[in-house]
């Protein structure tokens, strides 16, 4: 018999969670999506962890063989 009572207190708790919007701290954001300042210093001790253009390069590089080579086959 509680139903109605219990669907309207979770209708509501619904809407505050939909719609509050809490105060952002843009400085605190800006810092953790700032990176790593040490980045560099990190590159320097293991450069075989630089990435260094593109992906694929890499890739055809491990397999030994380009895409067009596989297209032509």
């Amino acid at each position: 018999m509680g139903r109605g009572r219990q669907k309207a207190k979770h209708t509501k708790v619904a809407r505050e969670l939909k719609y509050f919007s809490p105060d952002t701290d843009l400085t605190k954001l800006e810092s953790e999506l700032g990176g790593n300042p040490r980045l560099d210093e990190d590159l320097a001790k293991w450069p075989e962890y630089a990435t260094t253009g593109d992906a694929t390069e890499s890739q055809e590089d491990a397999d030994g063989d380009s895409d067009d080579e596989a297209q032509s086959a």
